[in-house]
């Protein structure tokens, strides 16, 4: 078994997890501002665009490691409004204690969170962040600051990454705002969005947390869609 303090650690994972950004909507395509005017520019663009949960069907596969125990599995996942969501376990193997208590906990918990209508409270909103244009990086991405209005543990202070043309979300990284216990040091996240279908979807995450004595804890989801939007995805998008 984990022992308690890798435990908590990976409800941080949960949490930061199931209180994901949803899914945004297709954004006006526009001519790249110059370097001076990009961030504030595609800052707005990104904020008038809203933070949406739109219907999809993905395959996720989800891996844990604490320590010398690796567990994964593979789930088919399924959104709609009318429904919430719905999950399928089709594969999995490793640990048997991760797989039941956090990589299942994680699909459990975000089904939960979608239930309550809790999404809200974590969006990449200004009722949640307050945001600063940091300038361009070296790759051409505008940066954007993400400072927490309240320090929650599903809350990431830290940077968001955004196309200078369309203010379109590429990366989010950072660290959670509030450890979610004494045993866990930081959790630092990197989750990676791509525009599949004219909806920009979130397609990695990964989460690394430092625990008091036990060393690093790590959590990766990824996903592959199938359908968004009651739309079928090209297999070559």
């Amino acid at each position: 078994m984990l022992p308690t303090p890798g435990y908590h650690c990976f409800v941080a994972l949960l949490l930061v997890l199931v209180m994901a950004p949803g899914l945004i909507g297709p954004a006006v395509r526009a001519t790249a501002p110059t370097t001076a005017e990009a961030a504030e520019h595609s800052m707005k663009q990104f904020l008038a665009q809203g933070d949406t949960l739109r219907p999809y069907r993905a395959m996720r596969r989800l891996e844990a490691r604490n320590g010398d125990s690796v567990g994964w599995l593979q789930a088919s996942t399924e959104f709609a409004h009318s429904t919430g969501l719905r999950y399928t376990i089709t594969a999995e193997g490793g640990s048997g204690s991760i797989r039941d208590r956090v990589l299942r906990a994680v699909l459990d918990g975000e089904r939960e969170v979608i239930a309550r209508g809790e999404m809200a409270r974590s969006a990449l909103a200004p009722c949640n962040y307050a945001f600063q244009a940091g300038g361009v990086d070296a790759s051409g991405l505008v940066k954007v600051l993400l400072a927490p209005r309240r320090k929650e543990r599903v809350l990431v202070a830290g940077t968001m990454f955004l196309r200078p043309t369309d203010g379109e979300l590429v990366r989010v990284e950072g660290r959670l705002a509030k450890s979610p216990s004494f045993w866990v040091k930081t959790v630092d996240i990197v989750r990676t969005y791509e525009r599949i279908n004219g909806i920009v979807v979130p397609v990695a995450l990964d989460t690394k947390a430092q625990v008091r004595m036990f060393g690093k804890a790590t959590l990766r989801m990824t996903y592959t869609y199938s359908e968004i939007d009651g739309r079928p995805v090209d297999a070559g998008r």
